[in-house]
């Protein structure tokens, strides 16, 4: 990694914190999954600044942001764009959804019903939508962030497997510790301070970024302790079901961009052992009977499978 793009980084996580004052860790976290080219789930109450940090993200990269609330009555059109008849014009004239930024904050996601939630599927695979039969291409680089309430809550729809499996992680960022929480009460607001940030990197940058991280090196030996974990979530011992070809790949892709960010060109066994709670959490179940949560029971199960 160059030394530039090292300086970058850090001046981005940096400015970040800024914000999110007392949760670099989820803030790396972020930073990594935008630089895998992956998408980001945020399961949390409201009120602990998953919106602010999406935006303050956003702002730091230079990219276009765009934030839509999630509500029952959604509709994939609300979502996507439509096409509008225009006298002056006398044609239909396509109007773009919100899905067409650089950043999407899909608010509350899980408040909007299944036919809207799908409605994203595309756009996160593929990058593209399908409107009215024309295949439009939604702007590079793109990255949703969605933040979930916790489902017990009130007017909330459970996301489906293939929903949760397009979001490369899946994470937390919990009550602020005393001193942090402190530090927001006594300081300005945070959408003021917001609204002075510049942008760290240029959205060209980054996508020069995201091809660094295909360019770290990934192992023979650590392939062999990546498909060993792989192989351990399908034994039965842990999960009910175990990851898919794509869960893996992504596991890798998260590795390589926390390997990035700690400046090596190379994948460390530490690296996959960091990003695996985050990356396959949400995408399977503990087997009954378990007695630990998604992110324990992985880490237990980390702990059972020896490096190679």
């Amino acid at each position: 990694m160059s030394p530039s793009l090292r300086d970058q980084l850090a001046d981005l996580i940096g400015q970040i914190s800024t914000i999110i004052v007392g949760k670099r860790a989820q803030i790396e976290d972020c930073v990594a999954c935008l630089l895998a080219g992956g998408h980001l789930l945020i399961e949390d109450v409201p009120g602990v600044g998953k919106t602010t940090l999406a935006h303050a993200i956003s702002v730091s990269l230079g990219l276009r942001f765009s934030r839509t609330q999630f509500t029952a009555d959604l509709m994939p059109s609300d979502l996507i764009g439509v096409s509008v008849y225009e006298r002056s014009k006398e044609a239909f004239v396509f109007h773009a959804g919100p899905v067409f930024a650089h950043v999407l904050l899909a608010d509350e996601i899980n408040r909007a019903g299944p036919k809207t939630q799908s409605a994203l599927l595309e756009a996160m695979e593929e990058h593209q939508v399908t409107v009215e039969g024309e295949t439009r291409a939604l702007p590079a680089p793109f990255f949703v962030i969605a933040t979930q309430n916790p489902t017990d809550q009130i007017g909330t729809y459970p996301l489906p497997e293939s929903q949760l499996d397009r979001f490369l992680m899946c994470i937390t960022l919990g009550y602020p510790d005393r001193k942090s929480e402190r530090e927001l009460l006594a300081g300005a607001d945070r959408r003021e301070a917001i609204s002075k940030l510049r942008p760290v990197m240029s959205p060209v940058q980054l996508l020069e970024a995201q091809r660094a991280v295909q360019a770290v090196h990934a192992s023979e030996a650590l392939l062999d302790y990546l498909q060993a974990l792989i192989q351990a979530t399908r034994s039965g011992a842990w999960f009910v079901e175990g990851l898919s070809p794509r869960a893996g790949i992504a596991v890798l892709r998260a590795a390589r961009a926390r390997a990035l960010l700690g400046g090596r060109d190379y994948v460390a066994p530490d690296d996959v052992q960091y990003v695996l709670p985050q990356t396959i959490a949400h995408r399977i179940v503990p087997v009954p009977g378990a007695g630990r949560g998604r992110r324990e029971q992985v880490r237990a199960m980390v702990e059972a499978v020896p490096l190679p």
